[in-house]
């Protein structure tokens, strides 16, 4: 209520007593003047609320809120009126103060349930407290005495929307019953129907809005994307080609005939039509890219499409020089094989941004797949001189190491990788097993356990640690970890052969580690690992003949090795022939030297 409302109610109030007084007569004076000095106290009262009521509306006016409301709590104290409840309301809303504000606010509603301006404050404050509910009920206790408030029927909708959007739309219909087609409304009709999934709906409404404006471009353009949406192609191609008629040049219709011939697979169309836009120089530089990119990414889907993607960026090679058109054709050209074409694009782009780790990235994790660790390895020496924070160089710098086993440099930078991100499980695999090959088993352990706890089922993790575990001959866990590898797959080929040999390492449990060995050979028949463990197997069965034959298979599988020119040295020593075993330990003690096992077994001529 508004202070001059309550000004003259105040007024009114005050008239009326004095009325009553001026009509008594002589025969009831004690009692009217009993009736005076009650009344007198009561317009007394009035008076100094409504001063403070006024005051109180200077304070609003001039945005002292604070002491607005101290006014009217003082003008309460004389007079609890709705409306003073209600601009008390008002001031606390306007501070934020939400449960001072909803509690005055409810005061009003409660002396005066049918104004519509108390009643609207408390839907908002509803609102703004996050009460939804009780907003929404405010809402429809407003339409339900002015069934044409617009405003009340909009923010019922606007409420509705987000848990009840068939309600929000049937409350927009209403709204339009009662003003007829406005843009506003009908554009969120539209937006819910696209999100009910109701495209048709969505396309009639906006058509609507057309028949409202039939010249809106942007409109147009919007319809089309929905007939896109809605595979009705014919339709928006013709609205498409509409606007390009009267609109030669507009970039956006264009773009959007262009991505609508990329899904009818039309790609000559859809290339000429981007070149276009990629020749125009009134386009800018960002939105060519943009443009370009697009066809770029249709190509992830179908392969078909990289030579037309590369076209595009061939145009904006031209008359470029910026490293993002550099970028795209290095993946273009490492897409299609073209590893060459590939390293110089990126090596270009780190030139040009230098500043930018994803050329360096990019690059050195090109160089790195292709296993030319060296020169990964040089790339990303200067790529962690300008980016010693960064995870990923650090790390595909750190196993480029380990890939040449100059484990000793692989160190530092897998240790960084860890200190980035020590969550990262190829990060905590990694550093653990060049720790291991450091002969830090400690460490090793420590760290393949935190990549563990990352991923606990990851058999490789596991395999790994059992390989440590045996090395350090503590049995006991490395059967405990190989065993959980092999409860979460039972048929890896690598886990099965690593226990397999460990066991026949031991002369423990032959019978199983034959299980386990012809497992793997099954899945991998040539592996030469496999067929040695097999053969070494078979060693410690005392089964020599077959021991030979698999040993001997592995060596002209996989070549010399000195593990397995040794065991064949074996072989031949239990077979009866020094001559031929010593002749393999040689062989052995050729390709490691400092083996004091072999070297012990060629000066002795035995085992």
């Amino acid at each position: 209520m508004k202070s001059f409302e309550l000004y003259i109610k105040y007024l009114m109030l005050f008239a009326v007593p004095l009325l009553v007084l001026g009509c008594s007569s002589s025969g009831d004076t004690t009692k009217n003047e009993q009736t005076t000095d009650s009344l007198s106290v009561k317009i007394d009262r009035q008076q100094l609320a409504m001063n403070h009521f006024l005051d109180g509306m200077a304070a609003e006016s001039k945005g002292d809120f604070s002491m607005a409301i101290i006014e009217f709590q003082e003008a309460l104290q004389y007079d609890p009126q709705s409306g003073i409840y209600y601009q008390l309301a008002k001031n606390y809303f306007y501070l934020q103060k939400l449960s001072l504000a909803l509690q005055n606010s409810k005061k009003s509603v409660e002396l005066d349930s049918t104004n519509l301006d108390y009643l609207n404050l408390l839907q908002e404050i509803y609102k703004s407290a996050k009460q939804y509910d009780s907003a929404i009920l405010t809402l429809e206790r407003i339409i339900s005495l002015d069934s044409s408030s617009v405003n009340a029927y909009y923010d019922l909708a606007r409420l509705y929307e987000t848990k009840r959007p068939l309600k929000a739309i049937e409350i927009y219909e209403k709204l339009l019953d009662l003003i007829g087609n406005e843009w506003s409304v009908l554009i969120r009709i539209s937006e819910l129907y696209e999100r009910l999934g109701n495209t048709t709906q969505a396309i009639n409404h906006m058509t609507s809005l057309l028949e409202l404006d039939p010249s809106n471009v942007p409109l147009k353009k919007l319809i089309a994307e929905f007939y896109i949406k809605d595979k009705q192609y014919d339709k928006a191609s013709d609205i498409l080609n509409d606007v390009i008629l009267s609109f030669p040049e507009d970039i956006d219709a264009r773009e959007k005939r262009a991505h609508l011939f990329v899904i009818q697979k039309e790609w000559k169309k859809a290339s000429e039509e981007y070149r276009y836009l990629l020749t125009r120089s009134d386009v800018p530089h960002d939105i060519k890219i943009r443009i370009a990119a697009a066809f770029f990414e249709e190509s992830v889907q179908d392969t078909l499409l990289l030579p037309y993607a590369e076209t595009l960026f061939n145009t904006l090679n031209e008359d470029s020089t910026d490293w993002m058109t550099k970028m795209y054709l290095g993946v273009i050209a490492f897409r299609k094989g073209e590893t060459e074409k590939a390293i110089n694009h990126f090596d270009k782009v780190t030139e040009l941004a230098p500043w930018n780790p994803e050329a360096w990235i990019r690059l050195g994790g090109l160089l790195f797949d292709i296993k030319r660790y060296n020169e990964t390895i040089e790339v990303l020496k200067r790529g962690v001189e300008k980016f010693p924070e960064d995870f990923t160089i650090n790390l595909i710098l750190g196993i480029s190491y380990s890939q040449i086993d100059n484990y000793g440099s692989a160190k530092p930078y897998l240790a960084k990788a860890v200190e980035l991100d020590p969550n990262d499980v190829n990060a905590l695999s990694s550093y653990g097993y060049t720790l291991s090959r450091l002969k830090d088993t400690p460490g090793a352990i420590k760290y393949l356990n935190a990549a563990l706890r990352v991923q606990p089922e990851n058999v490789d993790l596991l395999g790994t640690l059992g390989l440590i575990y045996d090395g350090e001959e503590d049995w006991a866990n490395c059967d405990s970890v190989y065993l959980l590898a092999l409860s979460i797959d039972s048929s890896n080929a690598l886990v099965l052969n690593n226990y397999a040999y460990s066991l026949s390492k031991r002369g423990e449990n032959l019978g199983l580690a034959l299980e386990m060995i012809t497992k793997a050979l099954e899945a991998e028949p040539d592996n030469s690992s496999y067929l040695d463990t097999y053969g070494w197997v078979c060693y410690k069965m005392g089964n020599y003949e077959k021991a030979r034959e698999y040993i001997y298979k592995s060596l002209k599988i996989g070549g010399d090795k000195s593990v397995i020119l040794d065991h064949l040295g074996d072989v031949y020593f239990k077979m009866g022939n020094r001559q031929k075993a010593i002749e393999y330990w040689k062989k052995a003690l050729e390709l490691e030297a400092d083996n004091i096992s072999i070297k012990s077994k060629i000066e002795k001529g035995e085992i």
